[in-house]
């Protein structure tokens, strides 16, 4: 079966991560109501402008006035992420989740508010204020940043383009200028299903843009090894980097369960290789769509009670967040085409065509 790019998956490639189930879309739409738009940057005259947004929406209804329940984990702080301390302090997320390149933080931001103060006219007023998230990765490498190419318009596109279908992934919305693995990387999505007979969802969205080709393993075997080999007398890429990770699941969590959840996170960005560099933003954002509107961090669904932590179904839950994680990453490259950006700058695809030459074991 051919697949084209942009939806590819590591399974798909007969490449099987962990043991737990993927969703009928493998992608972090799998969780119900969930949905993912794009609007990507480019110029064909202008190869410096490779840059986009991406929004992530954990429910179909007004953000605002049905906040979710969420939390927020940073494994390397070397991020300017915007949002983060409103959700760590009260648990709750009131926008849609924005992805974006560094400089464009305040675009996006006032992309986020213009729809946010639009479809809540008492916002400022007589409610409170509002609190948009959105988080970055540097793509300098591709894209001229300092243009802030990037616009509150792109806002609107992405949000009016979400989907609760498949995802594209790879050179898309926020991954357009993204490098990771001295590879192009960009978006990639996974899902993991927990359960038998009504199983719960967790998805997972990453924006990579970290770590070095070398450091590159897939399922344990060496493959950025081999392609740097390859490359012998090229000066390796740039140390560090970043990576935003967005989790989303069903399953009756509170803030505090899904603040252990994504510390799992770090387990299956361990797997892809990443060693958590000095200068990587390595952050993770999560929710839980169960109950959306409760604005409860403690229930779930009005009267109802959360997991309990000695539950048995915690740590399938963990192993979703780390089978899940890891997957994506690697779906970011898979599904990422080759780039050429700023100053000629030319990031190439992952040669999904030599997946099993670049996987048999050494003699």
């Amino acid at each position: 079966m051919t697949v084209a790019r942009g939806a590819l998956s590591a399974a798909a490639l007969g490449v099987k991560i962990g043991t737990l189930p993927a969703g009928p879309k493998n992608a972090i739409t799998d969780v119900k109501g969930v949905a993912v738009g794009h609007c990507t940057v480019t110029s064909e005259s202008s190869p410096s402008i490779q840059t986009g947004v991406t929004v992530v929406l954990p429910h179909q209804g007004n953000t605002f006035l049905h906040k979710v329940v969420a939390s927020c984990h940073v494994i390397n702080g070397f991020g300017k992420s915007t949002g983060l301390v409103q959700i760590q302090e009260l648990g709750q997320l009131e926008s849609p989740i924005a992805l974006t390149n560094t400089f464009s933080i305040p675009a996006v931001t006032e992309g986020l508010l213009d729809v946010l103060l639009k479809d809540n006219p008492a916002v400022g007023e007589s409610l409170s204020s509002v609190n948009t998230v959105v988080a970055e990765c540097n793509d300098s490498l591709l894209n001229d940043m300092r243009g802030r190419h990037v616009r509150p318009r792109h806002v609107h596109l992405a949000l009016q383009a979400a989907s609760t279908g498949p995802v594209l992934q790879g050179d898309v919305g926020a991954g357009r200028g993204m490098s990771a693995f001295g590879l192009k990387g960009g978006i990639g999505t996974a899902s993991r299903l927990v359960g038998d007979s009504a199983p719960w969802t967790v998805g997972v969205l990453v924006l990579s843009n970290f770590c070095q080709l070398g450091e590159l393993l897939i399922v344990g075997r060496p493959v950025g090894k081999k392609l740097e080999s390859e490359r012998r007398g090229q000066p390796p890429a740039a140390a560090g980097g970043s990576i935003i990770v967005v989790v989303g699941t069903d399953a009756p969590v509170s803030d505090r369960q899904l603040s252990r959840l994504l510390r799992r996170v770090q387990n299956g960005l361990a797997r892809t290789g990443s060693s958590t560099a000095h200068n990587s933003g390595e952050i993770a954002i999560g929710f839980t769509s169960h109950a959306p509107g409760s604005g409860s961090a403690t229930h779930g669904r009005d009267g109802e009670h959360v997991l309990s932590d000695d539950s048995p179904s915690m740590d399938p839950l963990f192993q979703a967040v780390g089978e899940a994680t890891e997957e994506a990453v690697l779906n970011s490259l898979f599904n990422a085409q080759t780039v050429v950006g700023r100053k000629g700058v030319q990031f190439d695809g992952f040669p999904t065509d030599r997946l099993d030459e670049l996987m048999a074991p050494v003699a």
